[in-house]
């Protein structure tokens, strides 16, 4: 061989990457590894469906051939307004088959919303569920574009709301041949789906994920939950939030089973979990909560233990420590849209075990280190962009960077030039960094109460309120006070026949924690949640507004 050019390595010349040594990464893959190997494997449980995987296979793959043959191609926009129902799993697989975007809508959004995000995404054909055909067919009426509809019509939970669409959904599976060519995206940089915001200060953001991401968050989910093969996960975590933490992915890596639920309720969760021998869920700590307060009646005895991992809002102690005592192992993570979901992990060690119980609860509502598919993970100064000491005191902005950190955010980009400042994506959430490198959030950004030129953290405040045993929910805002400029006001929910008055509840506060942090102002109500059971705090922001 000549030699090789002085500015060029050896290394570089006569190497390239070709169709045997290069494929580029998507977990579509992972879909016809587990139909090969496990084509008879239950891949999904619905009802009295017990589909395989070679069937799971089969169907998505037809799904892809009809959306072809309707003009569906490459960075087209798929939308579907499902539950957690076999079509939102085929539609994971076959629209990005299909060389598609798949674009899941929040089934608790409004007709207007809805609308914004058909337009600005450019829908070309959105799949319905019945249930949810009369907010849709409101906003297809308010869209600008004007998409193909397709109903899903879901036999085994029948449903009673109009019809909508031109087609059915099985009417389009069946349009479509099995013996479907599908190809894997031409370069892993390209967009497999779109996820937006909550939008709760204006018109949501479309978040980008490409192949790779989905592909590396896919495999990290495995790792993290230390899946083994065929694991049974109960789908308590809504697929439309951030792909369901590419969990749709991930499970057929290990060809696992899915066991659907469309919706969230106590007794259809216990059944599940005894009868179908779940062994992993996730969901916010809300679901923990609606876990916990079932009614004895309604609980089943587990024969094993259960994996569940919870993110949004940090565990509160007495909740995580509750979860313990009913047999639970509850794994903390953390994440945002704009990191495919979870990124971050509370990574057990083992010498923790033997910590009491209570100072175990206050470990594992720290959110983590990095996921290992996630590069760099630091708590820094957002002026300065380095980083806070590690003392678990100084407080700065939780960024992150790496491989699962979005594309950016659709036809937005200095949208995405701020996110991704300095090289970091900026999450905007506030927390420090402990001596051993776990990061703890202590608050959004908004949500940091200043008092008098103190900040005060509203989630320490919530941790200490979810101790006190005639409390089953709280949230705590800033009140504007013309003396401090804001003072901490507490939104709780009361356990039933509960009769604990403010006053009390102040008290309490000021006993476990910093006079000057405690409540000045507490309102006993409902919370307002959002479908993942994240507690809208920009409602009680406006309601606490009011009462000042």
């Amino acid at each position: 061989m000549k030699n090789a050019p002085s500015n060029t390595s050896y290394f570089e010349c006569g190497l390239p990457k070709t169709d045997a040594n290069y494929t580029p990464l998507s977990p579509l893959s992972f879909l016809e590894r587990a139909a090969k190997v496990f084509p008879d494997h239950t891949a999904i449980i619905h009802g009295n469906i017990h589909r395989p995987y070679k069937e799971f296979y089969e169907r998505s793959i037809r799904l892809a051939s009809a959306l072809q043959q309707l003009g569906i191609g490459k960075n087209d926009c798929v939308s579907v307004m499902l539950p957690n129902t076999p079509p939102m799993l085929e539609a994971h697989y076959g629209v990005p088959m299909a060389g598609a975007v798949l674009h899941a809508l929040n089934t608790r959004l409004d007709a207007a919303i809805l609308a914004f995000q058909l337009d600005h995404a450019e829908s070309k054909l959105v799949i319905v569920d019945r249930e949810f055909s009369k907010v849709m067919s409101e906003a297809l009426q308010l869209a600008t574009v004007k998409p193909r509809v397709v109903l899903y019509d879901d036999k085994e939970f029948p449903q009673s709301a109009p019809e909508i669409g031109e087609m059915e959904y099985e009417e389009l599976v069946e349009s479509g041949t099995s013996d479907f060519k599908w190809q894997l995206p031409a370069d892993e940089w390209d967009a497999i789906s779109l996820n937006y915001t909550s939008g709760t200060t204006g018109n949501p953001k479309g978040v980008v994920y490409h192949h790779r991401g989905a592909y590396l968050l896919a495999q990290a989910n495995i790792i993290t939950a230390a899946m083994g093969k065929h694991p049974v996960y109960l789908w308590t975590l809504p697929m439309f939030h951030c792909n369901g933490w590419c969990f749709p992915w991930s499970l057929s890596l290990v060809a696992g089973t899915h066991v659907c639920l469309r919706q969230v309720r106590q007794a259809q969760i216990w059944d599940a979990l005894a009868d179908e021998k779940v062994t992993h869920l996730c969901g916010a700590p809300i679901v923990m909560s609606t876990m916990l307060n079932t009614p004895q009646d309604q609980k089943r005895k587990l024969s094993h233990q259960v994996e569940f991992f919870t993110a949004a809002a940090p565990p509160p102690e007495a909740v995580l420590a509750a979860m313990a005592q009913e047999g639970f192992s509850v794994t903390h993570l953390y994440g945002l849209t704009e990191v495919y979901g979870p990124a971050v992990v509370n990574e057990w060690r083992s010498q923790w075990s033997g910590l009491p119980a209570s100072k175990q609860a206050a470990l594992k509502a720290r959110q983590g280190v990095n996921y290992v598919a996630l590069q760099d993970l630091a708590v820094l100064d957002p002026e300065t962009m380095q980083p806070v000491p590690a003392d678990g005191e100084t407080i700065g902005e939780v960024m992150f960077k790496g491989n699962v950190v979005m594309k950016g955010y659709l036809k937005n980009p200095s949208a995405t030039q701020e996110a991704f400042a300095g090289g970091w994506f900026h999450s905007g959430d506030l927390g420090v960094q402990h001596e051993d490198g776990y990061v703890q959030l202590k608050d959004r950004s908004k949500d940091i109460i200043i008092s008098g030129g103190e900040n005060i953290s509203s989630i320490e405040i919530e941790e200490v309120l979810y101790k006190h045993p005639d409390i089953s929910a709280a949230a705590v805002v800033a009140r504007p006070d013309d003396k401090w400029g804001e003072t901490p006001c507490a939104f709780i929910e009361l356990r039933e026949n509960s009769s604990v008055t403010e006053e009390a509840i102040i008290q309490y506060c000021k006993q476990h924690m910093a006079s000057f942090k405690a409540p000045r102002s507490v309102v006993f109500k409902d919370l307002p949640k959002t479908s993942t059971g994240k507690i809208q705090k920009f409602v009680l922001r406006e309601e606490a507004k009011k009462l000042a």
